[in-house]
């Protein structure tokens, strides 16, 4: 039996579904107080700004992408199976995260700089993973091909938001063999 998410974790989630569907500006404290059950002060209990809300969230994705990402890369026993692995980890991440994606896409102008500094670092050192394993597979490709190859297929597969027209499993299916093909 799982336990209920705790209540930063509630609002975290519930924040992203708030701000996916109205944009950061279009929420107020008092209504994501409201959709959490709480009050829009009780809020400030658990975040000091609703700026700080939208920080821990990207903040947090771009860590566990990274993360999971890393151990994933690490574990595999050969580049195209790494390759494949995070394929894999990031298609389940964007199928599961559909809120934040478009959170990141939408609101990113509204992070906290020292936030916006800390996602970019982040996600630098994830393509830069992904080029990493793209390398050892063709040691001839150069760093900027492999870097833009890595972004390309976060495109296709973070348009799950857009074109997540099947159920899940077959979405992700379709995303692996796609997102796949792309980086061969």
């Amino acid at each position: 039996m799982s336990r209920p998410p705790d209540r930063r974790t509630q609002i975290l989630a519930t924040a992203a579904e708030l701000f996916a569907s109205r944009g950061y500006h279009g929420v107020s404290v008092a209504d994501l107080g409201a959709a959490c059950g709480i009050s829009g002060p009780a809020l400030y209990k658990h975040f000091p700004s609703k700026q700080a809300v939208l920080a821990e969230m990207l903040v947090s994705i771009s860590e566990e992408l990274l993360q999971v990402g890393t151990q994933r890369a690490e574990a595999a026993p050969d580049p195209t199976t790494a390759i494949s692995d995070l394929v894999d980890w990031h298609v389940d991440f964007a199928l599961r995260h559909r809120p934040l994606i478009v959170v990141q896409d939408r609101d990113w102008e509204s992070l906290p700089e020292e936030a916006r500094e800390r996602v970019r670092t982040l996600q630098r050192e994830y393509v830069d993973l992904w080029a990493g394993q793209l390398r050892l597979r063709d040691p001839e490709l150069d760093l900027p091909t492999a870097r833009a190859m890595a972004h390309a297929a976060f495109g296709l597969i973070n348009s799950t938001p857009h074109s997540g027209l099947l159920p899940d499993p077959e979405m992700h299916q379709v995303l692996h063999r796609m997102a796949l093909g792309a980086l061969s």
